[in-house]
């Protein structure tokens, strides 16, 4: 079976910690995977939020994602803080690639838990369309890639 295998670029643009709920428990009794995606959007959100963004507001675009890649590592554990690391990789016309890398330092040990991709889209949502990278934005985009 072929795995996905994710190669994050070197230059990381943000971290964050978030800690992990008594809510992202599953069944198997660590973060479920549902759980890492929820936790993926807060870390994407504070990013967007610390250059004065929101997804539905960056220059006048939105943001939709348009695919999702997980590379499990480890497990996570209510009370964990996970950091989450994120990095720019390819741009296009219309959209971007966020790459992330979960780690958690626990009992003086620094363990990764996951890498993940989220590929974004620039959106106009009351045209139901994809649209251009606000010109801006895309200067930043590349400006830290």
């Amino acid at each position: 079976m072929a795995r996905v295998k994710l190669l994050i670029p070197e230059r990381k643009i943000f971290s964050t910690e978030i800690a992990v709920r008594i809510t992202d428990i599953n069944y198997g009794n660590h973060v479920g995977n549902d759980a890492l995606v929820r936790i993926l959007h807060e870390a994407r959100v504070q990013w967007l939020t610390s250059k004065n963004y929101t997804e539905l507001n960056i220059e006048g675009a939105s943001l939709i994602m348009a695919d999702l890649a997980v590379e499990y590592k480890g497990e996570s554990f209510y009370g964990d803080l996970l950091i989450i690391e994120i990095a720019v990789g390819e741009i296009s016309k219309a959209g971007f690639e966020l790459y992330y890398i979960i780690h958690v330092n626990r009992n003086a040990n620094n363990i990764l838990i996951a890498k993940a991709k989220t590929g974004m889209v620039c959106f106009n949502y009351e045209e139901k369309k994809v649209r251009e990278i606000p010109e801006k934005f895309a200067q930043l985009l590349s400006f830290i890639n």
